[in-house]
């Protein structure tokens, strides 16, 4: 049977020793937020590939690395790049970031993707903030392996995403002035696109996006009970929609031309009061 405090016993051991403060909020940076790091300020920076186990992301954006960062008062834990189950990693690898926070004592785990747009009303550019989420066989993979983790007895307290953090985040963007959607999150495993007659099925579950990431680590750190919503950068129409091909070319460019309102938003979140 899988250990997860054995396999990461090492790694989280030497995050305890270098951590210049007690983190208590974790962020996921994905498309389009990558450069995050360089606003806000910065005290401790640590290249995954320098600690034991910890996957290498293949995926262009993804630099593989965690800060321990301040903004707006509080004390984060950015990651900068995430672990995908298509790029060949098993779930208890891409869940690491949330298993990393649970350890650390964070208390709310904000993640952030690149998403395709279900819904007609979305086009690229949008923001959306996950109001509950869908994937075939994910929950029971997922409940698997918290059991696994050896914390059975915390199945029934799952919670994603939070309705606690998502008034806050709903909260920040109104006062930033930014639009901000609200919608279900369909999650893919990979590692192609969908195809247009999957979008349609994905449509008639009543999704609004279709990703291929975050719901492994949020539905995780949820089970560990930390409060955890998740927002998706809307890059491109999903499959069948535009009269196009799909490409992360097009995921990349939309995410960049979006990044600076994504930004305004997350530190809008920070800045509000937590408690």
């Amino acid at each position: 049977m899988l250990d997860i405090d054995f396999k990461y016993k090492d790694l989280i051991s030497h995050l305890r020793k270098i951590k210049p403060f007690d983190p208590e909020i974790g962020v996921i940076l994905g498309s389009g937020l990558g450069d995050f790091a360089d606003s806000v300020e910065v005290e401790q920076t640590v290249s995954t590939s320098d600690l034991a186990s910890y996957p290498i992301s293949t995926i262009e954006g993804h630099q593989g690395k965690i800060h321990f960062a301040q903004y707006g008062g509080k004390k984060l834990l950015l990651f900068q790049g995430r672990i995908h189950f298509y790029e060949g990693y098993h779930l208890s690898e891409c869940i690491l970031p949330a298993y990393i926070c649970s350890k650390l004592g964070i208390k709310y785990f904000i993640a952030t993707n690149a998403a395709g747009g279900v819904n007609y009303d979305f086009v690229p550019g949008d923001l959306m903030l996950t109001s509950s989420f869908l994937g075939i066989n994910l929950k029971k993979e997922m409940t698997e392996l918290l059991g696994i983790s050896g914390i059975e007895e915390k199945r029934n307290f799952l919670r994603f995403p939070s309705p606690e953090l998502n008034t806050i985040i709903l909260k920040a963007a109104a006062k930033e002035g930014i639009s901000l959607k609200e919608g279900v999150y369909w999650y893919n495993k990979g590692p192609v696109y969908e195809t247009p007659a999957e979008i349609k099925m994905i449509r008639k579950f009543g999704a609004d996006a279709v990703g291929m990431s975050t719901i492994p680590e949020a539905y995780f750190s949820a089970g560990l009970g930390i409060k955890t919503s998740a927002i998706s950068c809307i890059t491109n129409y999903a499959a069948g929609i535009a009269d196009r091909k799909l490409s992360h070319a097009e995921v990349t460019e939309t995410a960049g031309r979006v990044k600076e309102k994504f930004e305004r938003l997350i530190k809008a979140i920070l800045s509000l009061d937590f408690s």
